[in-house]
């Protein structure tokens, strides 16, 4: 690991970040800013520093109330009701403007708070979420209904038709890996399609969402079209899975967290979309460059500190090139460089909270007792200096000579570490690759595109990377089998989740 060699001297923080981070933030509900119900508040902490960052309302069912009595008014409400599709479209090219306008603040706000690179949250979230705003303005004006030939009885002359209404207020819970991209994802369709939205952020890093409330209001979105109301996601993400004035639940978290979210749901029978857990096989065929790989399969991994849903978590590479292929990825982990997001030279940053850093360690120990090997990582790296001494580090880890057995290969860490294993028969590989209850992505390295494409067929996942990995897209439909969830987020199907078909019919005999 090279941050012992490294000398730390994160970017001094933006004038406009740091007089947003000094405020003490409310919630954001009929297009006013106001106090929790109960007055109480939360700490952002800084993962690298583990001080606090900024001061959050903590929110209640009461709150979520209020959103949810101010969604429901602005659906009613012609200022949002009566505007046409090319309007929503204009609104959210306003919004993907004023995102772009501010990137340099919102990467260095999502940085301090989630802990990621800079120059990954400028590149990543905030690219991404532009880019979502840009794709799914598009689509108001495009989202038609259809005219069905019908065989009707007696001779009658009927007129089919079908309409897509709003399905009404959506209530989103978003996760803190990638937590305003990941707002984005829920916020794009939904208004697309003439939605409300009542918004819950991680509590661990709500700040880049309550920045990005912001920009909506500036974009002039109509109060009450998009509300926030920050806190633990046991009140306020509760109390809107479980509200009778929610229409449809987006939910992306854990598949326990999910499940709640499902049993709360069921009170008034509202639609829900689930993007949940992964642990998905990266798989190397014997044909494929071992340096190539091993830097793939590292950035698989490690991109966003391995807190990243579709993380290449398992890798498989077959036995003629796996000594090849670890001693590169062993090189390759030892020189990124472990640091504070907000400096330049580095390549990881640290996890998002004490609690997330002491579950990955607890994995390791567990994958050690159970006999894996430690090829590299596994502890905190050196050569952070004092201001970093109580942040949440952890060095890129790889675990070799794993066994199906073993935890740290059926259940998904969410940190970075990698389990590696072998594998010779082409049916026990797939086997294995689908002796998973996730169903997220897999990847695949081969220069053997027939092979590539029956294997592809083959892995239970939603998602399949044929020689890259992790690339999403707003076009490209994403989500997963088994319980990695229900529904696809993204591409035209998404706008499905977010509408009612109506089906008419006129009799014109």
């Amino acid at each position: 690991m090279t941050t012992s060699d490294t000398t730390f001297l994160p970017a001094p923080t933006p004038f406009g970040v740091a007089s947003f981070l000094a405020r003490e933030h409310g919630l954001y509900i009929g297009g006013r800013w106001r106090p929790s119900e109960s007055g109480q508040t939360l700490e952002s902490t800084n993962p690298a520093t583990g001080r606090p960052l900024s001061t959050l309302a903590s929110g209640t069912p009461a709150d979520v109330d209020a959103a949810v009595t101010a969604a429901r008014a602005a659906l009613a409400d012609p200022a949002w009701r009566d505007i046409t599709p090319l309007q929503r479209g204009e609104l959210l090219h306003r919004l993907a403007e004023l995102v772009e306008a501010n990137a340099e603040d919102l990467a260095f706000i999502e940085s301090l708070d989630n802990g990621k690179p800079v120059a990954v949250a400028r590149a990543v979230d905030v690219g991404t979420t532009a880019k979502l705003f840009r794709y799914f303005a598009g689509w108001p004006s495009k989202f038609e209904g259809a005219t069905i030939p019908l065989s009707p009885r007696n001779g009658l002359r009927i007129l089919n038709y079908t309409v897509h209404e709003p399905i009404g207020v959506v209530g989103a819970i978003v996760p803190w890996n990638f937590p305003m991209s990941m707002a984005a994802w829920k916020l794009a369709p939904a208004l697309a399609m003439g939605n409300a939205v009542v918004l819950k952020p991680a509590e661990e890093t709500s700040l880049s969402t309550l920045r990005l409330a912001e920009l909506v209001e500036q974009a002039g979105f109509p109060p009450g079209v998009v509300n926030v109301v920050t806190g633990a996601g046991s009140v306020v993400g509760a109390a809107i899975a479980a509200h009778p004035g929610v229409d449809k639940v987006a939910f992306t978290g854990s598949t326990e967290t999910g499940r709640a979210v499902t049993r709360a749901a069921l009170g008034n029978m509202k639609k829900v979309s689930l993007e949940l857990g992964g642990k998905s096989p990266h798989i190397v065929f014997p044909d494929a460059d071992p340096v190539a790989v091993a830097a793939a399969a590292s950035d698989g991994i490690f991109f966003n500190q391995g807190q990243t849903c579709t993380a290449g978590s398992r890798l498989y590479v077959h036995s003629d090139i796996y000594d090849d292929v670890m001693s590169a990825l062993v090189d390759h982990a030892r020189r990124i460089v472990v640091g504070p997001g907000q400096d330049p030279a580095t390549q990881m940053g640290p996890l998002v909270s004490a609690r997330q850093l002491a579950t990955v360690r607890s994995y390791v120990e567990s994958g050690l007792d159970q006999g894996a090997f430690l090829a590299t990582g596994g502890s905190r790296p050196g050569g952070l200096g004092e201001e970093n001494a109580n942040g949440y580090f952890l060095e890129p880890t790889v675990l070799a000579e794993t066994t199906h057995a073993m935890r740290v290969v059926q259940e998904e860490i969410f940190g970075p570490v990698l389990v590696a294993m072998r594998w010779t028969e082409i049916d026990d590989l797939v086997d294995k690759a689908n002796d998973s209850p996730y169903g997220l992505a897999a990847g695949l390295w081969t220069n053997n595109l027939t092979q590539a494409h029956r294997v592809a067929a083959a892995i239970k996942a939603g998602t399949v990377w044929i020689n890259c990995f992790n690339m999403t897209d707003p076009a490209s439909p994403f989500g997963g089998y088994k319980q990695s969830g229900w529904g696809r987020e993204m591409g035209r199907g998404v706008l499905e989740q977010y509408t009612e078909t109506k089906s008419v019919w006129v009799n014109l005999t």
